[in-house]
């Protein structure tokens, strides 16, 4: 079945077809679940609940871009609306622990595979990890992540900042 009539099917309350776009998307709105939440099992509550949104919502893709970016933006926000809820983006880190003054070292992230990296990732503070998330990953520009978290577009670009310095530290004391 082509995506356009699976899309139809589960419009029409298909459980086949919703079956089917499950099986098809989960493992990748997976990895984009993981990368919000704090463990494994979060992940799985902010999947279970982002294909309840998608089947509820589908009716209301309009077959413009790409439907896996669409269910991408269903994910992300049902990630982001939990992590609010729960107050989950106010938890830091003590900058005091960060050098202000430390340049960037691009050469340290070629030392780490790709898995490490995004273990380093999963273990930045939540707001960290949202942002950085949200503007290295998923592309969206600050003023889209204050719009989405309720914070100011300086807020956002702090937390990146302040993400990418901490995980430089992290990289740089692996090395």
């Amino acid at each position: 079945m082509n995506e356009r009539k699976l899309i139809e099917a589960c419009k029409n309350n298909d459980a086949s077809a919703q079956k089917l776009l499950y099986e098809t998307f989960a493992r990748k709105m997976m990895s984009v679940c993981l990368r919000y939440a704090d463990n494994r099992e979060m992940a799985e509550d902010f999947l279970q609940e982002g294909f309840i949104k998608v089947f509820s919502s589908i009716r209301s893709y309009s077959y413009e871009g790409s439907f896996e970016g669409w269910m991408r933006r269903v994910f992300v926000n049902t990630a982001l609306e939990s992590l609010r809820k729960n107050d989950l983006l106010r938890n830091g880190v003590d900058l005091d622990s960060l050098d202000p003054q430390q340049e960037a070292d691009y050469s340290a992230v070629d030392k780490i595979s790709a898995d490490e990296l995004m273990e380093l990732i999963a273990q930045l503070p939540p707001g960290f990890r949202t942002v950085f998330n949200m503007f290295a990953v998923e592309g969206y520009s600050h003023k889209e992540i204050a719009h989405a978290l309720n914070i100011t577009e300086s807020t956002s670009r702090s937390q990146y900042t302040r993400a990418k310095k901490l995980l430089q530290k992290w990289i740089n004391e692996l090395n």
